[in-house]
């Protein structure tokens, strides 16, 4: 492909004696939604928290916009600080920090992890919460916040440090047929701003509906 943004390379991951990922391999070109799609226990989930550096692979290579994860070692702290700069993650339950109210969930990695001035991230965290259509609820916590907000607060902070490539883990889980439409429409914008999206996901309907690609995955390999 042209302009790949994201390559994984035979992918190995096991857990104990249970193989998880055996040789998984595919690319993804800048400006794509591509739904990882499979059975639950394919792999699926697994694939994206690897591609986030948040699982040790024992063989092959993910490349993430000219970063490179090398499997069968830690990655170098530099290596997943230049990591976390080029992707971002949304998981499938949110995993807002409860004690901290939108806004400085948003905040919180620009300020803590990358070195950003605070009113700076806020002001980036202000620009993103109003574009998904929740800046009145910066102030709230994530237990006031409905489903479809809380899960428009993970975006906006998935996107706090501006990634090209954002990872969602099974987004329509919770949504009925209106917020899935509207989900696919936001998601839509980000690819007309030049963002790269991988999403895990059993919904065939937003597949067919939003993706530029489907990549289905059995056995922890690529099928077909």
């Amino acid at each position: 492909m042209s302009d790949r943004v994201l390559q994984l390379e035979h992918v190995h991951l096991s857990r104990g004696t249970r193989q998880i990922l055996t040789g998984i391999t595919f690319d993804v070109s800048r400006g794509e939604l591509v739904a990882v799609m499979g059975p639950s226990g394919s792999g699926k989930t697994t694939v994206l928290r690897t591609v986030a550096g948040l699982e040790r692979f024992a063989r092959g290579r993910i490349v993430v916009d000219g970063v490179t994860l090398e499997g069968g070692a830690p990655v170098p702290a530099p290596t997943l600080r230049a990591l976390r700069r080029k992707v971002g993650m949304v998981f499938q339950f949110h995993c807002l920090f409860e004690h901290l109210s939108a806004l400085a969930n948003v905040c919180l990695a620009p300020v803590n992890a990358h070195g950003v001035k605070p009113a700076d991230a806020e002001r980036r965290a202000l620009e993103l919460l109003a574009a998904f259509g929740v800046q009145h609820r910066a102030g709230a916590l994530p237990r006031e916040l409905s489903g479809g907000e809380a899960q428009r607060v993970a975006i906006a902070r998935a996107l706090a440090v501006d990634p090209p490539v954002l990872l969602m883990d099974e987004p329509t889980a919770s949504l009925d047929p209106l917020r899935r439409s509207e989900l696919g429409e936001l998601l839509q914008g980000l690819l007309r701003q030049g963002r790269t999206l991988v999403v895990a996901t059993h919904d065939e309907d937003f597949a067919r509906g939003f993706a530029t690609r489907v990549v289905r995955v059995a056995d922890g390999v690529v099928a077909g």
